[in-house]
């Protein structure tokens, strides 16, 4: 009886330590992420280096808030879901429906909290200049 308990016992932390390990990895992401897609055959201005941690880690900026999954009109993107690539849904060409395409997808999530964090009298990241947010194009 001893050994059966002892053996589950093993087994269930083993399944444990296995899963938040599993975890673990998949929430390992990059400090910098550079926004660009190869979607896009041509760029007008060079890749914007967003700082994912210091948005996620520092500001308390939630997943969902720029990762999304709609069904049936709402947001059901949770912490841990698997991250698509944003040309998964938006076009680079053209929007769709309610689907804008991807540049203005990226632009309206991206200005768009800035600006409304500026009209909250919050302090903000740019929200005017494309060179503020823009790398030089190479």
């Amino acid at each position: 009886m001893k050994k059966t308990i002892l053996l589950l016992s093993a087994v269930i932390l083993s399944v444990a330590v296995f899963t938040g390990v599993g975890i673990l990895i998949a929430t390992d992401i990059p400090d910098e992420i550079p926004i660009k897609s190869d979607a896009f055959t041509t760029y007008k201005k060079g890749p914007v280096p967003f700082t994912h941690k210091k948005h996620n880690v520092d500001y308390k900026i939630t997943c969902a808030e720029c990762h999304h999954v709609y069904k049936e009109g709402k947001n059901i993107y949770k912490e841990g879901d698997p991250v698509q690539k944003c040309s998964a849904c938006h076009d680079p060409l053209e929007s769709k429906g309610k689907v804008k395409k991807l540049m203005l997808a990226y632009h309206k999530n991206c200005m768009g909290c800035h600006k409304a964090l500026e009209k909250a009298a919050k302090k903000t990241g740019p929200t005017k200049k494309c060179n503020d947010c823009h790398e030089k194009k190479k």
